[in-house]
């Protein structure tokens, strides 16, 4: 065993001193995942906050951003990259278009519905989060090596199909 430990090794040690005939290395792994998810959403969020996003009005954002020129969907279209409720997204919206971010427009196809576009100012916010988003990964992903990033990705990609 390293010599360096960490929260999860003490916790499994005291599963192991009180219940030795548990197998706790999967509670090790997923452990290890979930305080690696928590610290990685808080280095996110303070990057977004500083921005005057967060990480759901940043999805939204950069949602539109990707749909590529004129940045323009509809709220179905939202929903559908997303994964939340439609209730979620109306709110979402809502405070976003309260912040000038993005605006709804008559769909031209269907004048009982509208499309959500991003307003200038949006694409100027988006733009300028996504990329201090990308350099803030950079930074977290840095504490690996190039192969061990590699490799671990792969790991996770494994894992994850295995869900999805």
């Amino acid at each position: 065993m390293e010599a360096w430990m960490d929260r999860v090794d003490r916790i499994l040690a005291q599963w192991n001193r009180e219940r030795p005939d548990l197998d706790v290395s999967a509670m090790g792994l997923l452990g290890r995942l979930s305080r690696v998810s928590t610290h990685i959403a808080r280095e996110i969020e303070k990057s977004f906050s500083e921005r005057g996003l967060n990480a759901s009005s940043f999805d939204v954002l950069a949602t539109l951003r990707r749909s590529g020129p004129p940045y323009r969907l509809s709220p179905n279209e939202l929903l559908d990259t997303t994964m939340v409720s439609s209730g979620t997204m109306t709110n979402r919206i809502d405070q976003l278009e309260k912040a000038g971010l993005v605006e709804r427009i008559a769909n031209p196809e269907d004048r009982r519905s509208v499309i959500i576009a991003l307003t200038k100012e949006g694409l100027r916010r988006v733009d300028e989060a996504a990329t201090a988003h990308v350099a803030n990964q950079h930074r977290v992903v840095s504490k690996l090596s190039p192969e061990e990033r590699l490799v671990l990705n792969a790991l996770l990609r494994k894992y994850l199909a295995a869900f999805e």
